[in-house]
Parts: C-alpha cells; structure tokens; sequence
C-alpha cells in the first residue's frame, strides 16, 4: 500500500534483525507495542510473561535485567520497579492485609522502617521486632496471622548478619509464612538467600547492581512463580515499574559487578582494621573482622563481607558531624553502592524516623557513621579518614 509523505514521517518501518544477535541490550524505549489481531492482545494483557503490550505490563529491556536477576538469585521469576522502595512497597501489599503480622529484624533501613510503620498505622498491621541473632525468638514471635519474615542479610547500617538458614527454618512449617530478604548490600555474589531458605529477595538496584550513581531502579525475585504472578499484578495498581533506561544503565552496570565488589571488599577490611586501631573510634561494624558478633555466621553464609561498614566515633554526634566536614575525598552523600566511596550520618539521615530509643536497639549511635567503600586506593581513602577523624577532637 502506497502511503504519502505526511503519514510516512510517522509510519517507520523496522528492520528485520534475525540472523545475528545484539552483542548488548538494546534499549526499548517505547511504551506501547503493536499486535496483528485483537485476540492476541487481550491475551497478552493477562500475563506477566507474555507478549509484550504496555510498559507498565514488561517492556524487552527491563524484561532481560528480570531475567539476569533470575539466573543470579536463583528463582523461579523476577519484578523490577522504579525504586529500592518499590520493590520493598510491592511485595509487602502484595503479601499483607489489614489485620496480618509481621516478624521483622530490628536493624532494617529506615525506609523500610517507614513503610511498616505505615502498614501499621494505616492498615492495622502489626509488627514485631526482633533482633534477628535467635530462631527461637523468631518462632515465640509467630502468631495465627504472620505472614511475613522481613530480614536483611548484611543490616543497614549495622552490618548485622542474620543466619538465614536458621532463621527461615524456623517458619519451614507455616506454609502460609514467607521469608523475604533484602539481598541489597551483599548482591548475590556474596550471598544467595533462596539458597538459604528465603522465598523473595529484594534489591536496590540503585545500589551496587548499577554500580555508578547514575540509576534507580529495584527487584524483586520469587522462588513461585504464583507469588510473583499476584506481585505483578499489584505493580499495575501500583505503577511503580522500572523503566526501560533505568534497566539498560543496570544491566550495563551488573557487567563489572564481579570486580567491583572483589575491590570494595578488600578495600573495607583493610579500613575497617585500621579504624578499630584508631584512638578516635569506639567500634567498628563490619562482618569479616573477628571482633563482629556475627563473624562466624557471615563466614559461613558470606563469600565477603561487602563494601559497606560503619563505626562510632567517640564524641557523639557533635563527632560525628566534624568527621563528615572534614572528609575530602569522601562524598557526603545518602546512597552507597559507588565506585567512589561515600559516608553518612544515619542518626540525622537514613534512620531520622526512628525514636532514639528505636535505634539504640538498632545499633545505630548518635557517633556512627555509615561508609560505603569505593575502588579507589585504599591508602588515599585511609589518609582522608585519619586527617577528618583527627579534626574531631576526641584523640
């Protein structure tokens, strides 16, 4: 059919690229997505893994990092959302209802924190919290209407290392129970959860999925299919999905995700053993030093203890926030997960929704400071730590 040039400046046509295969990811920004027949697409519209229809339905791209997810994890199938948060809010409305409980690990990021405290206020939800070290707690904490174990495997900002294992053994034999782990700051080439006996794994692709502070995005990771069909159809109401950019930038991230993590491990240790050495510090928080209460768990669930540690420095927060003015090549900053390496004040920023109170049993003091290790030299990054931490006056 001839057309005339008006209507071909918006008729293009695509090229036919069987017979080779991208080396990368292309980038499917469209949103909508054309059928041949009506029937087809009514019957699209009712599957999570269908053809693709509408962006908030799938969209190619996003669908290949669901699937990268999938074979890293382990599960059955994935769902990116626009945000960290996204995945968290999904899953958790997706699983609770008004009048459901919820066993929770105390030292959770305050986000997390936020959006339980939400569900309970607004929902009737009740939560209970606890420390996350003890299956036998976990167990007396179960009641008629649980249906959510929340766990972190390396805790924000604490680095608490759970025993998943034994931890989801202990709701094994309540079916209508679920393990859901936030999997963020160990990624799943220090620790896959469904291997423990975890049923979804949630990420902050923001994180050091993406790698580059340029992306955000998150996923969520089911070991049934059926549970992740019913988060699906939650995330049309919800609309909380990733889009199709967010998920090129992760999956071009994920790439060097191996040798990032490999030098910001090393990197943390070697900063974690000096800043336990250094008359200005309190404490160090960081799972591979054989001074963590968790050590011999994150030795053996763990292949590293991650590029995230936090430490108190003597002083408080007035300390605190000296150290954080004084740093220079240090990025003051509320994210992690970077190439570059970033330091936080939770009291004041991450977990401020917290009472007091709630993040002393958290672990998190007036004087800790969060910091997420980049890949720089590891004697740059010590010779800035020791010059701020020397400004604070507590030597």
């Amino acid at each position: 059919m001839s057309f005339r040039p008006q209507t071909r400046t918006v008729h293009h046509v695509l090229p036919d690229v069987s017979g080779s295969t991208p080396l990368t990811t292309p980038l499917y920004q469209g949103h909508v997505f054309r059928f041949e027949d009506a029937e087809a697409l009514a019957e699209a519209f009712g599957s999570p893994d269908g053809a693709f229809v509408y962006a908030r339905h799938g969209n190619p791209t996003v669908r290949a990092f669901e699937l990268a997810m999938v074979g890293l994890e382990g599960g059955a199938a994935a769902l990116a959302t626009a945000s960290g948060m996204g995945a968290i809010s999904t899953v958790l409305r997706t699983l609770l209802s008004s009048g459901d409980h919820v066993v929770a690990q105390r030292s959770l990021y305050g986000g997390t924190h936020a959006a339980l405290t939400d569900l309970a206020e607004r929902w009737g939800v009740e939560v209970t919290f606890v420390s996350g070290q003890d299956a036998q707690e976990v167990r007396a904490a179960l009641r008629p209407r649980t249906r959510v174990l929340y766990l972190e495997t390396i805790a924000n900002p604490t680095t608490w290392v759970c025993d998943l294992s034994a931890l989801a053994a202990s709701v094994a034999d309540r079916a209508d129970v679920l393990t859901v782990v936030d999997n963020t700051f160990a990624t799943p080439l220090l620790c896959r959860p469904l291997e423990h006996g975890a049923d979804i794994v949630l990420h902050s692709a923001t994180k050091y999925l993406g790698g580059h502070a340029d992306v955000l995005g998150g996923v969520a990771v089911f070991r049934d299919a059926a549970v992740h069909r019913r988060a699906w159809e939650h995330s049309l109401e919800h609309g909380a999905v990733l889009d199709p950019f967010a998920a090129w930038l992760t999956l071009r991230g994920m790439q060097t995700l191996g040798l990032r993590i490999a030098r910001q491990c090393e990197n943390a240790l070697v900063l974690a053993e000096r800043l336990a050495a250094h008359p200005a510090v309190l404490a160090v928080h960081y799972p591979m030093l054989e001074t963590h209460p968790d050590h011999e768990v994150a030795r053996r669930q763990l292949t590293g203890g991650g590029g995230l540690l936090a430490f108190d420095v003597a002083g408080g927060a007035r300390a605190g926030r000296a150290l954080m003015a004084s740093v220079e090549l240090a990025s003051v900053n509320a994210s992690l997960g970077d190439v570059r390496t970033f330091v936080l004040h939770p009291a004041s920023t991450s977990h401020r929704q917290l009472a007091p109170e709630a993040r002393a049993a958290a672990g998190i003091d007036e004087g800790t400071i969060r910091l997420a290790v980049g890949i720089e030299d590891v004697e740059d990054l010590w010779a800035d730590l020791e010059q701020a931490l020397n400004k604070t006056g507590t030597n």
